[in-house]
């Protein structure tokens, strides 16, 4: 092992102060859960925002003190720090979100809050991983979080069923993964992703490689839901309570993103030729079926599903490229892609009402006149979906397809942008309803917009138009952070 790679144990601890500050806030939800009256279980939640506020000073003094930990396990560097902090952001957007949401439906409570707190502390684990092993068991401590938390609320037989999906199929791809770490290590005899580059680089790699690559494919496209494993998500969103499914389509997604790059680009570099054909074609892939999909739904949960797939398509035309544009291009679209897509599911969680009664598109009608401050803000993340100028989600599309062009993928390119032309129909359907369609005489009055739930829509769409004007700072911090795999 190398040398480099030892540090104090006291530094080691400092560079993993995120997980340890939101692992101790989980366990004191979950120990304060039991001993709580009904009456004073509406703390938790600020309980958990207190737990993510120090996880992000956490990271900023682990940035500080960057380097190796726990024997080269996980290295913190400006890549890890920069997805530690989207992961905790995400997760406070979704706690602010969940606030009014738990309360409405009854079920507030120090669990809810702790699975949260549990999976974010596995997402962080995730993008500093610089073992597999480490990826691993982050993969996992986030995923079982997700896998409870998409059925959280039991007595409703849809999560249950999302629930199950999810377990299921998550359980599935999991075999996948743990088989192509399996077939890596006895490939090279190694787990750390600088020395599986290095074993790989200086030696012909054997199809053994090749198979570790495709599997470990697998086991990280389910997660981000790339196709053709994709048919988990459009159930999952739909059964899950609409906070879920936020944070399903914001911080396990970005995180899984985060380690695909930082492994295949690290270990598998030197085998890319291998393994770039099949991201391109699942990323061409992925983008027709999210966009094709998406056309035909009606409720919005499964519209905002598809939606997410092939956003996730977009931002594997950047990881074709294979560069360090390539790689910021990344960065800056899931910073982008967790605002608009937290603060449209965020407007889902609010007018839905109790027990999730209003999803259909339909419902929507006459939302510009009733609420026309959230009719607006959903408006601003819908354009950003779009990728219409001064929005997040026109730099992000803008820098993947430069840099899919940088490396001349002329055709993906294109298909690529004929995609994003599809998603203008589905995107201003919602605004058409919203803004020219009266609302139907039965539909129940939309209670006054809760504290959470605002700060949540105004959060994202700051991020939202700041990201779309002043795009440089979080770029020029990517493209600093991207050169990790060089």
């Amino acid at each position: 092992m190398p040398v480099n790679f030892a540090a104090p144990p006291a530094v080691d601890y400092v560079r993993f102060l995120p997980e340890i500050v939101l692992t101790a806030f989980a366990v004191i939800l979950m120990v304060l859960e039991p001993l709580t009256a009904a009456r004073a279980k509406r703390y938790m939640g600020r309980i958990a925002l207190v737990g993510l506020s120090g996880a992000l000073a956490g990271t900023a003094w682990a940035g500080l003190a960057g380097g190796y930990a726990f024997s080269g396990m996980i290295v913190v560097d400006g890549f890890a720090s920069f997805f530690r902090v989207l992961c905790v952001s995400a997760g406070i957007l979704v706690v602010l979100a969940s606030l009014s949401y738990m309360r409405r439906e009854d079920r507030e409570s120090g669990e809810y809050y702790a699975l949260i707190l549990f999976s974010i502390a596995g997402q962080s684990m995730m993008v500093s991983a610089n073992n597999l092993i480490f990826v691993f068991l982050g993969l996992e401590i986030s995923s079982i979080a997700s896998y409870v938390l998409a059925g959280f609320l039991r007595g409703s037989k849809l999560a249950n069923e999302s629930a199950t999906k999810y377990f299921l199929l998550g359980s599935f791809a999991t075999a996948f993964l743990l088989y192509g770490i399996a077939l890596i290590y006895g490939s090279t005899g190694t787990l750390y992703l600088e020395e599986i580059r290095a074993a790989l680089a200086a030696t012909r790699p054997g199809l053994l490689a090749g198979a570790a690559a495709s599997l470990m494919f697998v086991g990280f496209a389910f997660k981000f839901s790339a196709a053709p494993f994709q048919i988990w998500t459009p159930d999952v969103y739909q059964g899950a309570p609409a906070p879920v499914s936020a944070f399903l389509a914001a911080g396990p997604k970005a995180a899984a993103f985060a380690v695909f790059l930082r492994v295949f680009l690290t270990a598998f570099g030197p085998i890319s030729a291998r393994w770039e054909p099949i991201v391109w074609a699942s990323a061409l892939a992925t983008m027709v079926v999210g966009n094709f999909a998406a056309l035909t739904q009606t409720n919005v949960k499964r519209l905002l599903a598809y939606s997410s797939i092939a956003h996730a398509g977009y931002i594997m035309v950047a990881i074709v490229a294979h560069s360090v544009v390539g790689t910021a291009a990344v960065m800056f679209y899931l910073v982008a892609y967790v605002a608009m897509n937290v603060g449209a599911f965020a407007v889902v969680t609010y007018f839905s009402r109790k027990g999730e009664r209003y999803v259909l598109i339909p419902d929507l009608a006459g939302l510009g006149v009733k609420q026309p401050v959230v009719a607006a803000l959903f408006s601003i993340f819908l354009l950003s979906l779009i990728g219409v100028p001064l929005t997040a989600g026109f730099f992000g599309k803008f820098y993947v397809f430069r840099a899919a062009l940088g490396a001349n993928l002329v055709w993906l390119t294109i298909l690529g942008l004929l995609n994003s032309a599809v998603s203008v129909y589905y995107y201003l359907r919602i605004m058409v309803v919203m803004y020219m369609h009266e609302p139907a005489e039965a539909t129940e009055e939309l209670p006054p917009l809760p504290f959470g739930i605002h700060a949540a829509l105004w959060a994202s769409a700051a991020a939202t138009l700041v990201l779309g004007i002043f795009p440089s700072p979080v770029l020029d911090y990517a493209m600093r952070a991207a050169n990790f795999f060089r």
